[in-house]
């Protein structure tokens, strides 16, 4: 089981370092409730427009640092590593061997190489390691989970994904996001929550991969600017449609804007996720199929629904069983609020966390060699196992 941190008492505030004043800083502030009892007091950015970030994303107005050299668990409890995935693996290395707790925003990291190199780091200074995959903390897939546990739709079988990225071209092509050195593929910075909970819902991982896709729409607009001195906030409006009259995208743009990827689990269970990022609608669709029955979500936030049928017809739009998602706002940020406070506790505490450092490798090592396979003839790719010392030591800290 992974340690926790000595000077982490449950009595103690618990001193904050955020790494990473981009468009996800403000993950860091659901620390501060009451209940978490965390305070921010340093951070670390090397761009030169970070001092006004800190202050306008996290209303902090300290120095803040270009790096975490300075950095040591005796001034830091606990970081939180937003910055480009580019960046992931070194800073989370550099803090977990400095003894500081880590909350590594999803994905793990772009290469296999680097997301073992995490996970070996965790196993052998015996930190604490979170991955924020908060998507097994939304309501609408902890309710996909519920039914499947309780049986309602019998032995899952096969499982599809439909992500309709409806604000991708904001959120994805106008900065870093847009190219392969950063990311490797999108299929890691946006598909990872989606693999990651389709392994969760099938209670298996991905063995062998095939992926197809292009870049068949934003590498055709040449309005393009670098938004280097700008945040996601500063450009996003639902107003940028249709997609081909997007503007000031990035200069790069490499990164597929359409993928496919079709997986076989460890389970035998089969497994798709498409992706696409021009859609007019921005939500993800999971049907999952068992041998008594189909579950299949119509939204994905406050307002949607999970369906449940179970009995052989026709069509029956309103099936068996009906489901709301109970979310109190937005998803993903009643999610996010969900896995700070189930890191903190893991820090303070131990025990089990319901996301997976595993499952994060899982991931990111099945969307990048999903690219891999896209880009290359979409030839089938194996996907390696991870080493068993770690599967142990992790699984011992996690819920399947």
């Amino acid at each position: 089981m992974q340690a926790t941190a000595d000077k982490s008492g449950s009595d103690s505030t618990l001193r904050v370092g955020v790494v990473g004043l981009g468009a996800r800083a403000k993950l860091a502030l659901h620390c501060e409730t009451a209940e978490n009892d965390a305070r921010i007091v340093a951070a670390a950015d090397p761009s030169p427009y970070a001092q006004h970030r800190l202050h306008d994303q996290l209303s902090k107005d300290f120095s803040v640092d270009p790096d975490i050299s300075a950095w040591t668990s005796t001034d830091i409890d606990i970081a939180f590593v937003l910055s480009p995935d580019d960046t992931h693996a070194a800073v989370t290395c550099d803090l977990l061997e400095k003894g500081i707790a880590v909350y590594l925003e999803k994905p793990l990291a772009i290469w296999t190489e680097d997301a073992t190199r995490i996970l070996e780091t965790a196993y052998r200074t015996r930190t604490p390691l979170y991955v924020g995959h908060n998507m097994r903390h939304m309501s609408v897939v902890k309710t996909l989970k519920r039914i499947i546990d309780e049986g309602l739709i019998g032995d899952v079988k096969t499982i599809w994904c439909r992500h309709f990225v409806g604000n991708g071209g904001d959120y994805y092509f106008k900065d870093w996001h847009a190219e392969q050195a950063r990311v490797n593929s999108l299929l890691l910075q946006k598909g990872a929550h989606d693999i990651d909970v389709m392994h969760w819902l099938a209670g298996g991982y991905t063995k062998t991969v095939v992926g197809m896709g292009n870049l068949g729409l934003y590498g055709s607009i040449t309005n393009r600017r670098d938004n280097h001195d700008r945040l996601k906030g500063d450009w996003f409006s639902m107003s940028n449609w249709p997609p081909l009259s997007q503007t000031n995208l990035n200069p790069t743009i490499d990164v597929e804007d359409l993928s496919m990827v079709l997986m076989e689990l460890d389970n035998g269970i089969l497994t798709s996720y498409q992706q696409c990022h021009y859609t007019p609608d921005y939500w993800r669709n999971y049907t999952v199929i068992g041998t008594a029955g189909r579950a299949e979500n119509f939204g994905d936030t406050t307002g949607g629904v999970v369906r449940v049928w179970q009995n052989r017809v026709t069509y029956d739009g309103a099936g068996t069983l009906e489901i709301p998602v109970d979310d109190t706002s937005d998803g993903h940020l009643d999610a996010d609020k969900r896995t700070v406070a189930e890191f903190i506790k893991f820090v303070r505490f131990g025990g089990k966390t319901q996301t997976s450092p595993v499952g994060a490798w899982y991931a990111a090592v099945t969307g990048s060699e999903a690219a891999f396979s896209l880009r290359n003839g979409s030839i089938p790719r194996d996907i390696p196992s991870l080493p068993k010392h770690l599967v142990q030591f992790f699984e011992t800290t996690i819920e399947r």
